[in-house]
């Protein structure tokens, strides 16, 4: 046999095993060097009641997906398996279960499995691309089992009336929710697991589960760290370690609690973080943000971002007992004292509260609407999770490396007077006053913000040519 037909062979082979691994993902999950020792710990624990806590991109949602597949397809390695099974994927929010959890699981099925999906929104055909309700796959034992997808925006009566083989928790639940769920499980003696990073300080899972003061025989809980996955790139571990504050490096690297008192944010440091104010190129211009307010002040913000990512507040608005048109009308005034960027349209763009979106006891219109009759198109879709957004400022003020990348004009009184009196109150929240700038600060951080394009410099070269060019033009017409 000639060389090429050896190498020919081994190329086919390679390609038939890719094929078998993308058609049957599941089968090949963890079998082959790199193994991730901290998945197959989770996967052959016995106990009822299981929970990984660990930091971002540390492997814990991907076991949690492979052992809702393990259980719904009859295959589980290291426990006994039933012809067919019933069971909850639990997300926060219907949009974090349509981008982590429902996309996890659906990696790992094949399409030929599939008996039947029921979408909440999106198409069935296509249902990575919307909400699903519940999916049907066929089991290897001959059965059918069900998959449904829970959120708990939905609250906690969503979760009543099921009897359940399991429930997986992706990230951290409700306490009710969690209660409600324990329930649905009873029955059948299932399984609950819980794969999550701990945000939110010493909240009810500290104190019931990883203490577990009670002795629970079926609660069983470890620790996932960047470290632990074989998969992660160092130098991927490097960068984020850079991009984030000592504080949070200990919940989204190493997946440890930790309990929130005094200042929440010690890192500003007024020196640095605050600077005086100067004429930002046009380009750096970001988003505006809106933290609306009848009574309560209403605090605005105008953003910008350098070509290095760093953020500048540049202009500030803050008044309350005001109406929306009074406040739009303030807003733009100090959009036009900026030189800020309007829409296609004339209006000003900016990010809002959801609760805008509420009618108020004085119009039959919402705050949303009323900003956008009188000039301003406000965008309510704003990320309002409290303890990741609170991280995320964190690590702009100061990331872990002592490197700043928010900077806030001295014009902006009202946001400095509210970063330096922001504490910690019980239960690990932050107290609820005087928090209105510090909002929609979260809210425009959570959008992560784009670093500015760097204008385009034409060399030397092309200047000469180009006035080279602009010459034989002027030569012609006069010819």
């Amino acid at each position: 046999m000639q060389k090429t037909d050896i190498l020919n062979k081994i190329i086919k082979i390679d390609k038939e095993l890719a094929r078998r691994k993308k058609a049957n993902k599941v089968l090949y999950y963890n079998k082959t060097p790199p193994i991730h020792y901290k998945q197959l710990e989770f996967h052959k624990c016995p106990k009822k009641n299981r929970w990984v806590f660990g930091g971002n991109r540390s492997g814990k949602t991907e076991c949690g997906a492979v052992e809702v597949v393990y259980m719904a397809r009859g295959i589980h390695p290291y426990r006994g398996n039933k012809k067919s099974t019933t069971g909850w994927v639990v997300s926060l929010s219907q949009q974090v279960q349509r981008d982590v959890a429902q996309s996890k699981v659906l990696s790992y099925i094949n399409p030929d499995w599939i008996v039947d999906v029921v979408m909440l929104s999106g198409k069935k055909d296509s249902p990575a691309g919307g909400v699903i309700d519940y999916i049907t796959i066929k089991s290897s034992l001959g059965g059918i089992s069900k998959i449904g997808f829970k959120s708990c925006d939905q609250g906690r009566e969503k979760f009543q009336g099921t009897s359940l083989d399991y429930v997986w928790f992706d990230e951290e639940p409700p306490l009710d929710i969690y209660t409600e769920c324990r329930m649905r499980v009873l029955d059948k003696c299932g399984d609950i697991f819980g794969t999550m990073t701990p945000l939110k300080g010493l909240t009810w899972v500290y104190t019931d589960i990883y203490l577990n003061p009670k002795g629970d025989e079926n609660i069983w809980t470890t620790f996932m760290q960047w470290e632990d996955n074989p998969y992660l790139d160092k130098n991927e571990i490097q960068s984020l370690e850079k991009s984030m504050s000592s504080d949070e490096l200990e919940n989204r690297k190493y997946g440890k609690f930790s309990s929130a008192e005094g200042l929440v944010y010690t890192e500003f440091d007024e020196r640095v973080n605050v600077v005086e104010p100067f004429t930002i190129p046009k380009e750096w211009q970001d988003n505006i943000s809106i933290d609306p307010g009848l009574n309560n002040p209403l605090s605005c913000h105008f953003y910008a971002v350098d070509y290095d990512g760093n953020i500048y507040v540049v202009g500030e608005h803050f008044e309350s007992g005001k109406t929306v048109e009074y406040h739009a009308k303030k807003i733009i005034g100090l959009a036009k004292s900026l030189d800020w960027h309007f829409g296609s349209d004339g209006r000003l763009g900016s990010l809002i509260d959801s609760a805008a979106n509420q009618k108020t006891l004085a119009s039959e219109k919402s705050v949303t609407e009323l900003f956008f009759d009188n000039g301003i198109a406000v965008n309510p879709k704003v990320n309002k999770d409290l303890f990741s957004g609170i991280s995320k400022v964190k690590s702009y003020l100061k990331d872990s490396t002592g490197r700043s990348r928010l900077f806030i004009f001295k014009n902006c009184p009202n946001l400095i007077r509210e970063i330096k009196s922001y504490f910690w109150g019980s239960n690990d929240v932050p107290i609820k006053k005087d928090d209105h700038c510090l909002d929609e600060l979260r809210y425009y951080i959570m959008s992560r913000p784009e670093n500015a394009k760097k204008p385009y410099e034409k060399s030397v070269i092309t200047k000469d040519k180009d006035r080279l060019i602009r010459r034989l033009k002027n030569s012609k017409v006069r010819l």
